[in-house]
């Protein structure tokens, strides 16, 4: 992974000692994908756990009418809380996980990942924390389909999504928006339109550009 040492550096040299870096280099496998790309699909073994180097992927539970939600975003420095959990326990995924853009990912195998856990405790607080915060994440998710009017809730996911992106232009249709937010693609447009006319962002065909006003 000779190419992807800098990013390695870049997204982790803050979090893993030097020692384990190294090992990194050696043991993980990169993989790169495009956006959209599927990542992980519901009933798939785990056998090894991600650490993104560049991107992001989202992380949904799908119904059984194929209907995603959007439980949380995996960004650069980050792993996967499911997939770490699933992996130690040996338990197929239950979740679908999806390039939200262009990816860089390193693959540790889950017996690997057994050995860093008691080799390096860098490791095992990263592992930890990641499965805090990502939980946390989806006991947020929760709060807002509980809690929040809708409306809130698309302003509050088109921002993420901005953050992720680095644009306030967004390449998302709003059946993508009904989906990881889990309602009617006809509801979304509405309000979306009502928030055109409040002049917080503007329509286009499958994108959607964010303006001063809606941040």
């Amino acid at each position: 992974m000779q190419n992807d040492t800098t990013a390695l550096h870049e997204a982790y040299s803050s979090i893993f000692e030097p020692e384990l870096l190294r090992e990194i280099e050696e043991k993980a496998i990169v993989f790169n994908a495009p956006a959209g790309q599927t990542l992980m699909n519901m009933g798939q073994p785990v056998n090894a756990v991600p650490m993104v180097l560049k991107g992001a992927a989202k992380v949904c539970r799908i119904n059984d009418d194929g209907q995603e939600f959007l439980l949380y975003y995996v960004k650069k420095g980050e792993g996967c809380a499911i997939a770490f959990a699933c992996g130690m326990m040996e338990h197929e995924s239950p979740i679908k996980s999806t390039a939200e853009d262009d990816i860089t990912i390193l693959f540790v195998s889950v017996n690997q990942m057994y050995e860093w856990m008691a080799k390096y405790p860098s490791w095992k607080k990263f592992v930890m924390d990641t499965m805090v915060t990502e939980f946390i994440d989806m006991i947020k998710n929760i709060d807002n389909i509980a809690f929040k009017k809708l409306d809130d809730r698309i302003v509050n996911h088109l921002i993420d999504k901005s953050k992720i992106s680095g644009s306030s232009l967004l390449n998302i249709s709003h059946q993508q928006i009904a989906d990881e937010l889990g309602t009617n693609r006809v509801v979304i447009s509405r309000l979306l339109k009502k928030l055109e006319k409040e002049k917080k962002l503007l329509l286009f065909r499958n994108q959607i550009k964010l303006l001063n006003e809606l941040k």
